[in-house]
C-alpha cells in the first residue's frame, strides 16, 4: 500500500549553533598554536631592539655581525670591522648576541 521510504519524516537539521562549533575550535586552536606564540615573540624582539645600548654585540638580518658604538633613536651605528663604521636601523637587526 504505502512505500516505507514515503512514510519516513523528514530528517531534523542540526542548529545554526552546533553547525558552528567545528569553526570555533579550529579558530581556537589556531589562535592558541600559531596566533599567540606569534605575538609574545614580537613583543620580546620589541624589548630586546629598545634595550640595544653601546657596547652591545648585534647580528643583523643581513648576517652582519657588529659592535654597537653610538646608539641615538632608530640608528645605530655600529663597527663591523676595525676602522669600518656603518649606521644600521634598529628594525633590522634580528638578535643580541653578547649584552653589556
Amino acid at each position: 500500500m504505502f512505500n516505507p521510504a514515503y512514510a519516513q519524516s523528514a530528517a531534523q537539521q542540526p542548529s545554526m549553533f552546533a553547525s558552528f562549533i567545528p569553526l570555533i575550535l579550529i579558530f581556537l586552536v589556531f589562535y592558541f598554536l600559531l596566533i599567540r606564540p606569534q605575538q609574545k615573540k614580537q613583543k620580546e624582539h620589541k624589548i630586546l631592539l629598545e634595550a640595544i645600548k653601546k657596547g652591545d654585540e648585534i647580528l643583523t638580518s643581513g648576517g652582519i655581525i657588529a659592535k654597537v658604538t653610538k646608539a641615538d633613536g632608530e640608528k645605530l651605528n655600529v663597527d663591523i670591522a676595525p676602522n669600518v663604521n656603518v649606521v644600521v636601523y634598529r628594525s633590522t637587526v634580528a638578535d643580541v648576541i653578547n649584552k653589556k
